[in-house]
């Protein structure tokens, strides 16, 4: 009787054959975190920050106009309390400038925002080594 090579299930496919780990490599990328810890830890709460559809609508409105927050409400198809607090974590981040005129409460696109921070980060997550595994 023949036997068949086994295939690997998804779960063996996705792990090492044998258990072991690279201890000048895994100390170097240690060390090479905590000198980024705080960055990282930054990095994080902006992504989280971009990672909700309807933030990322009203910053793409706001590159157009001007909107007030019943605007933006109304664009978004969420209540004004709703868009008031996606506002105000985006505003938090330093994305939105915000006027008062009146009863009425406008925002619009930072010229200065946190753009760069944003590059940084994602350069920060994409440096390549050449370096091998131990």
């Amino acid at each position: 009787m023949k036997h068949k090579p086994s295939t690997p299930t998804a779960t063996e496919a996705d792990v090492c054959a044998l258990e072991c780990f690279h201890p000048r490599t895994v100390t170097r990328v240690q060390a090479a975190l905590a000198t980024e810890a705080e960055q990282l830890a930054a990095s994080a709460e902006l992504f989280k920050m971009l990672g909700n559809p309807k933030r990322l609508m009203i910053l793409r409105a706001l590159r157009e106009a001007e909107l007030c927050v019943c605007d933006l409400a109304h664009l978004l198809g969420l209540s004004v309390a709703a868009t008031s607090q996606q506002l105000r974590i985006l505003r938090g981040q330093g994305w939105l400038r915000m006027r008062s005129a009146g009863k009425m409460v406008y925002y619009r696109w930072n010229d200065e925002s946190p753009l760069p921070a944003l590059n940084a980060a994602v350069r920060g997550m994409c440096v390549e080594t050449a370096d091998e595994p131990d």
